[in-house]
């Protein structure tokens, strides 16, 4: 099982600079991915702009959106997005989409928080045409220059479309940041759909998982305000679920592990990029 490592991008009140020389450290550190965050009513770091300043601050170390709310976005302006940093990277980024689920997270005019699930599949749709290099509709030219890849996709969510889409559009799946034992039936239900849609091989499977090494209690406060929307006991529930301390985070890998995954991807609750190192030193 691949070891990944998120950006600090929607950390509470995130130091933006921190986020190339986070991406630089974990790099050298030997993680094997960059993660990002997404959300727009959050006082953080938009997830694309952090992904952009991660490629160019690195030259080996693999990309992955982990979400990144597809629905929340004009379909082509996210295409076009995704190809630059894609391409400035050296085609070293995976997209993985999620839907959202905050009402708050929706404000483009006619881009809203309903039929997000048909939107997507639509959007998917743009998106590769875009990456083909087809003009879209009303653009005089294509978005993007010829020879541009299109991006391999991974998709998050529960309901069963999320697992169908996995199968029959997207390279793997991303679970809920949830414990092990919680997220194993998502896993299951990924690869019943993948092999029930005749696919070839297996789903890429990616799990979730946040960490803090020294500061515990000021990372899960953190977490804490993130979920702060799913109310009181949705959000201590996240808090709790943290892996406070090497041990902790060990018996978190060794169990996603066990579950047949392949990657992890830990995400930070604090910026303190002494994180990059400790969390090296306890895991790789």
């Amino acid at each position: 099982m691949k070891i990944g490592i998120g950006l600090p991008n929607q950390v509470r009140e995130v130091r933006p600079a921190v986020v190339p020389a986070w991406a630089g450290a974990a790099e050298e550190a030997g993680f094997s991915s960059l993660g990002s965050l997404g959300r727009l009513a959050y006082p953080g770091v938009m997830d694309t702009v952090a992904l952009a300043a991660a490629a160019g601050a690195t030259h080996r170390i693999g990309l992955i959106s982990t979400l990144l709310l597809g629905p929340v976005w004009p379909p082509v302006l996210l295409a076009k997005e995704v190809a630059g940093i894609d391409a400035v990277s050296g085609g070293r980024l995976t997209l993985g989409l999620g839907l959202g689920g905050r009402p708050d997270d929706f404000v483009v005019d006619g881009l809203g928080p309903r039929g997000t699930g048909k939107r997507l599949d639509r959007d998917v749709a743009i998106y590769r045409s875009v990456w083909r290099g087809e003009v879209p509709p009303g653009c005089g030219n294509p978005a993007v220059p010829a020879g541009t890849r299109e991006v391999p996709l991974l998709f998050g969510g529960m309901a069963q479309a999320s697992f169908d889409r996995v199968a029959r559009t997207g390279r793997g799946y991303i679970g809920p940041s949830a414990p092990p034992a919680a997220v194993a039936p998502a896993f299951e239900r990924a690869r019943a759909a993948w092999k029930a849609a005749g696919r070839d091989g297996r789903p890429y499977l990616v799990a979730l998982a946040y960490f803090a090494l020294g500061d515990e209690e000021l990372g899960r406060a953190n977490v804490y305000d993130y979920y702060r929307p799913a109310g009181p006991d949705g959000a201590r529930a996240r808090a709790d679920e943290v892996s406070a301390g090497a041990a902790a985070v060990r018996a978190t890998v060794k169990a996603f592990e066990d579950l047949g995954v392949d990657e992890l991807m830990l995400n930070p609750t604090v910026d303190d990029i002494d994180q990059v190192a400790r969390l090296a030193e306890a895991v790789l």
